[in-house]
């Protein structure tokens, strides 16, 4: 098994959704697709209580319960400006907008938000900004990186010189993302040694899997590729 501390869970709901339970009993959900999400099990599409809520992006596969789950929950609500001044509009309050390069601390712990290669459109049709990625600094600094929606760029090497990540979330699926191949040149340059994939198999266009990105990152000694299940969790 990979090694994570103590204490924390890593649980993805299917797609690009992620529920973080941190050491110390923080939880933090990541890109709040769920009711909607065919990949999500119907026991765990109500996500209970929340601290802080990340938005990589506006597309409605990974914002499209945000709304409904802010007003529910109230947690801290971060994303790039545009996509904050949308939610707050709806009547989302305790909005914590950034953008990329900055750092900002919610539910004790920090996210630092990085760039990603991607669209970024509204539900409504309207401008969301930029799509981003965060790397996520737990209470005793271990680091994940989710990198949003993207492909593979070159400045993945800088996220892993300067903010150094320990596990990254990282999409395989192709066509509306990097496929496997992308994915592991974006492992090489991340320097990470555990990678959770995600935005795969929830619609049939999105066709790589684990195994593929196990085969083109089969140069990479020591790399674990975790192949979680939707509702599965990483840890405990």
């Amino acid at each position: 098994m990979p090694r994570i501390p103590d204490g924390l869970k890593i649980t993805w709901l299917g797609h690009a959704t992620f529920l973080l339970e941190t050491q110390g009993g923080k939880r933090v959900l990541i890109d709040p697709w769920v009711m909607g999400n065919p990949a999500c099990p119907d026991d765990r599409k109500d996500v209970g209580d929340l601290d802080a809520m990340l938005i990589t992006h506006a597309h409605f596969d990974h914002i499209g319960d945000a709304v409904e789950i802010a007003r529910d929950k109230t947690p801290q609500v971060v994303s790039i400006p545009e996509t904050s001044h949308w939610l707050g509009d709806k009547g989302v309050e305790n909005l914590v907008e950034m953008n990329k390069g900055g750092t900002v601390e919610v539910a004790g712990i920090r996210a630092h938000m990085t760039h990603a290669v991607h669209s970024c459109g509204l539900p409504d049709g309207s401008y969301g900004g930029e799509a981003a990625g965060y790397v996520i600094e737990l209470e005793d600094g271990f680091k994940l990186y989710h990198s949003g929606d993207t492909a593979v760029f070159s400045d993945m090497a800088l996220i892993g010189k300067l903010l150094e990540p320990d596990v990254a979330l990282l999409p395989i699926g192709d066509h509306y993302t990097m496929g496997p191949r992308s994915a592991a040149e974006a492992v090489r340059m991340l320097g990470v040694k555990t990678v959770i994939p995600m935005h795969f198999g929830t619609f049939p266009v999105l066709v790589g899997t684990p195994d593929d990105l196990r085969r083109e990152a089969g140069d990479m000694d020591g790399l674990e590729v975790v192949d979680l299940e939707p509702g599965g969790t990483l840890g405990g």
